[in-house]
């Protein structure tokens, strides 16, 4: 994997020129440009150019989120804002990390390498999810990359900016979001079953109210995700 092409998108001055000095201390990262508002930044994402992106929130306008929402492609996320209460509206929009101003370059790092590990494990991934050979999940948790085989997943439960991928042996903690596990799984060996879990098909034995077992555990089914299950599943309508 090359450098890291950088956006960094907020309207103030200040916080563009911090964020452009730290971003310029470390050699993994490029800035490609600086917007002032959402809307300058649109044209330069939709280019496809953009590996990560540094957005602020509170913005006249176009809001970070709203510009976050319009996009079909997006890049990595690291939000930037002096609001808080942002932040978990942040995170289900899958934002790598939520820097809150004003930020220190150490906590600036520490968002950088969690965007940097996934860049580098996507890039990893990328070129094996195509093949159907591979019957397996590469993710990087606690500084190694584990080979996951699918038969040994037994259900995926989502927690923000990470995942738990429990197998009979352990439970690995990965910088995922479940949306992006989602895409990479094969859509005819997993199924979404709630906002929070992820679950192999063959391996739901039966569905109880707006719950399927796996194993001795009960996963909950949303109700968005309730006449998806039954229909893939057990092949019956609600």
């Amino acid at each position: 994997m090359g450098k890291i092409k950088c956006l960094v998108v907020d309207d103030e001055q200040l916080a563009r020129t911090l964020l452009e000095n730290f971003i310029s201390k470390i050699p993994d990262l490029v800035l490609v440009a600086k917007c002032k508002n959402a809307i300058e930044a649109t044209t330069i994402i939709q280019q496809g150019e953009i590996d990560l992106l540094f957005l602020d929130i509170q913005m006249p306008d176009l809001t970070g989120v709203d510009l976050l929402k319009s996009l079909r492609q997006k890049p990595l996320v690291i939000f930037t804002t002096a609001y808080a209460q942002y932040a978990v509206e942040g995170f289900e929009l899958d934002a790598i990390d939520y820097l809150l101003k004003p930020f220190s370059f150490d906590r600036f790092v520490q968002a950088v390498n969690k965007a940097t590990e996934y860049l580098q494990l996507k890039s990893a991934y990328n070129g094996k999810v195509a093949t159907a050979e591979f019957n397996y999940l590469v993710v990087n948790a606690d500084h190694r990359l584990y080979k996951i085989p699918y038969d040994d997943i037994e259900y995926i439960e989502g927690l923000r900016e990470y995942v738990s991928i429990y197998t009979p042996e352990k439970r690995i903690i990965a910088l995922l979001s479940l949306k992006s596990l989602e895409e990479q799984l094969p859509s005819d060996q997993f199924i979404r079953v709630h906002k929070s879990y992820i679950v192999p098909l063959l391996k739901i034995k039966a569905m109880e109210g707006n719950q399927v077992e796996i194993g001795k555990k009960m996963i909950p089914v949303g109700r968005s995700y309730r006449e998806t299950v039954l229909k893939i599943v057990f092949n019956k309508d609600e």
